[in-house]
């Protein structure tokens, strides 16, 4: 099944994909980074699925959110009527994780067919199957299910099945609970219930957002998964709810992302204020300065959804991988990476959070202040860049201009906030890096920024050195290197990270175009007065969204295909930050025009 194939439902602790066929093949419980309970997506159903599906042929079939929520309907139309299934997570208030499946009539009298394969702990594990009152009880080590359902049960060899009718106006209901096996068993809540509960709060969130500018169904469903990604416990935002989706089919760009990035901290702060969201915007703040602060010199380019540093990668030999893509990675080795960028990503949101959340609370200063301390004392060295390559440290022209952020935002913080600091010092340090990064990290032969000093080669993170300030949307410079990505990381119009081939990023093989890069395109087009083109190719990059909206991280324009970890929290906060952009541009185009 394609990656696109799949649509998200989760709890703010947890998500799972739901594929076309009826069939959830990733979940992992109790906590986005948990080992799995369902992993056919790097495999097959052996290694964990659960598939509820007509046992009758399928006509049709035409799937949605519900409105304002992120409850997934998939009506289908079989050759003995028809049939709704509705598949959900309720939001948690003190209780364990549950997954919820109602299967609804609509016409005729439909057969239906479920089976339910548990397999813990990265399928590593056959569970123990037995009868319960009102279904089964599964346990396995540490884990323990409990499904819910009045459908006759038939258990085999660690699964679970049934075969069931369901007439016009019926409605059968499957509950799928996790706890610990040392733990009671949790209370079963009405399904019925549960589903006009979380409607009910999954509508009265979206009914908060403040977004009027343009695009605002795509930004409406690109926040909504941004919520459903977002930890309600830490206000941490994982990148992916996946693992090991591949970045280049068959190859071995396969990366760990349920954990949270410091470099799409801003673009997240950005985003949640951009939708009135004060409340996440909070959480994410006080998410940052716990793991963000501390030893400056221990910071790091991500975390675990409650700051954990440990994120040691070790690989599953027994996952075959999606269609054959290996290895399957669990941990990212790249959070013990030295990137300069974070600290950039970090100041810059603290500068955002006192500018639009707190006011510039003084008691922060002191942890912010010593991180820009450490700070002046590395930002010369070489690092390993934004996108976590392993090649050799460079002087990566990206990772210098975020230097200049570190200087620039903290000179703004002291001045407007009349805090404590040695400006003068930060002056000069912000004028020297601007001047290094003009001389060094510039062309001026092929009239574009470079991917690192004395590079010929380019990378699409400079698209956002006129979005930082770093210098004048209409620079000459900044048009040039807009025109030189296009046409050398341009695939049918959409842009690489980087070009695979050429730079030594330590990786055989190649990957997709880059989702996040190329609304970042988006947003430097329309910065640049290039609205239109701006326009054309946003446009363009929702068109490559399935049908429920969702995106990956990147898309294989020669498989024309979605690839990478899905769906992508870059991709759709750098959607969200494009159509902000092009709303500014509008209305300055307006006000030009009065």
């Amino acid at each position: 099944m394609l990656i696109e194939d799949y649509g998200l439902i989760g709890d703010m602790q947890s998500a799972a994909l739901v594929g076309r066929d009826g069939a959830i093949d990733w979940l992992c419980l109790p906590r986005f980074d948990s080992p799995s309970c369902f992993a056919a997506l790097l495999g097959d159903e052996r290694h964990g699925t659960w598939r509820i599906a007509p046992h009758a042929e399928v006509r049709s079939g035409e799937r949605r959110y519900r409105e304002s929520t992120l409850i997934l309907e998939n009506e289908i139309e079989t050759s003995a009527g028809s049939v709704r299934m509705i598949d959900f997570m309720p939001v948690r208030i003190e209780g364990p994780p549950r997954l919820m499946r109602i299967v609804e009539g609509l016409a005729g009298e439909v057969p239906m067919h479920m089976d339910l394969m548990l397999r813990p702990d990265y399928a590593s594990i056959v569970p123990w199957v037995e009868h319960a009152p009102d279904g089964a009880f599964v346990v396995a080590g540490p884990d323990a299910f409990r499904l819910s359902t009045n459908v006759p049960l038939q258990m085999r060899n660690g699964t679970i099945s049934a075969d069931f009718k369901v007439p016009a106006g019926a409605r059968e209901h499957f509950t799928l609970c996790w706890h610990l096996s040392y733990e009671r068993t949790p209370p079963v809540e009405d399904a019925d219930s549960a589903l006009a509960r979380t409607a009910a709060w999954w509508q009265a969130w979206s009914e908060r957002c403040a977004y009027e500018g343009a695009h605002r169904q795509e930004v409406m469903l690109s926040l909504r998964v941004l919520k459903a990604l977002t930890s309600q416990q830490t206000g941490a935002v994982v990148a992916a709810p996946t693992t090991s989706l591949p970045e280049d089919i068959g190859g071995v760009r396969n990366w760990d992302y349920r954990y949270c990035w410091l470099r799409d901290s801003v673009l997240a702060l950005e985003a949640l204020l951009a939708g009135g969201y004060g409340e996440e915007a909070l959480a994410f703040r006080d998410f940052l300065m716990r793991a963000g602060t501390g030893d400056p010199s221990k910071i790091q380019i991500m975390y675990g959804l409650a700051g954990e540093r440990r994120l040691t990668e070790f690989e599953l030999p027994d996952l075959p991988g999606y269609e054959g893509s290996k290895p399957i990675r669990i941990g990212n080795a790249a959070s013990e990476q030295f990137q300069l960028d974070v600290y950039g990503e970090v100041i810059g949101a603290a500068y955002l959070a006192a500018t639009e959340v707190d006011g510039g609370e003084p008691r922060f200063w002191p942890r912010w202040r010593a991180a820009i301390e450490y700070f002046e004392t590395i930002w010369r060295e070489p690092d390993d860049g934004i996108w976590e390559t392993r090649g050799p440290r460079r002087h990566f022209t990206y990772s210098k201009v975020m230097g200049w952020v570190v200087f620039d935002r903290a000179i703004k913080l002291a001045e407007r906030f009349s805090l404590e600091g040695p400006l003068e010092r930060w002056k000069q340090a912000r004028e020297e890096i601007h001047a290094e990064v003009c001389e060094r990290g510039y062309d001026p032969q092929r009239r574009t920024f470079t991917q690192y000093y004395g590079s010929q080669e380019l990378d699409a993170s400079v698209l956002n050195i006129p979005l930082v300030g770093f210098l004048p949307c209409d620079d000459a410079r900044v048009s040039g290197t807009i025109d030189a990505i296009m046409a050398e990381l341009g695939r049918d119009g959409f842009v690489s990270r980087y070009s695979t081939a050429k730079s030594d990023d330590g990786l055989p093989g190649d990957e997709g175009q880059f989702l996040a890069c190329s609304f970042w395109l988006v947003s430097a087009l329309a910065a640049n007065g290039r609205a239109q083109e701006a326009e054309v190719l946003f446009d363009r990059l929702v068109g490559l969204s399935n049908d429920l909206g969702l995106l990956a991280e990147e898309y294989d324009v020669a498989r024309q295909r979605q690839v990478g970890n899905f769906p992508q929290a870059f991709s759709h906060l750098a959607l969200i930050s494009a159509a902000r952009t092009l709303s500014k541009a509008a209305a300055s185009t307006s006000a030009v025009a009065a």
